[in-house]
């Protein structure tokens, strides 16, 4: 069994526009969470949201790796003893992009890391891919 979470979602918009919505912090505030993120390697910033039990709610992450137009790498620590790594590749499509996400690193042995794991592919699979697609949506 993986514990990796994959995704893979086509957007009907260029990849030149869902790669700003991954590397304008503004944008990601919108769809993902409020952030003091900067595009360049080794950049050590936060995403915040509501606490949660045995979560601060301050997701503490670095850029790893940055291809414009096509990789963002980052990793993602957060609630105990959660250091993962989240990969946006986008690659064109037709008159779209197709967007895969791996999130990736999660303990198989520890159950309160699978629970996060679980709750994090709803996220990503669900809301948040709403949201992104809202916000493509709704810019000029």
């Amino acid at each position: 069994m993986s514990t990796d979470i994959r995704t893979d979602i086509y957007l009907p918009h260029p990849p030149e526009r869902v790669w700003q919505a991954l590397i304008d912090p503004a944008q990601l505030a919108v769809w993902l969470m409020p952030n003091d993120f900067q595009p360049r390697v080794g950049h050590r910033f936060n995403f915040r949201t509501d606490p949660a039990p045995g979560f601060d709610g301050v997701i503490q992450c670095e850029v790893l790796a940055i291809t414009p137009g096509e990789l963002l790498r980052i990793g993602w620590a957060g609630g105990p003893g959660l250091d993962t790594t989240v990969t946006w590749q986008l690659a064109p499509d037709g008159r779209g992009t197709r967007l895969l996400l791996t999130h990736e690193g999660f303990d198989q042995a520890d159950p309160r890391q699978q629970a996060v794991r679980r709750l994090l592919d709803s996220g990503w699979r669900g809301h948040l891919t709403r949201r992104l697609q809202h916000l493509l949506n709704t810019l000029p």
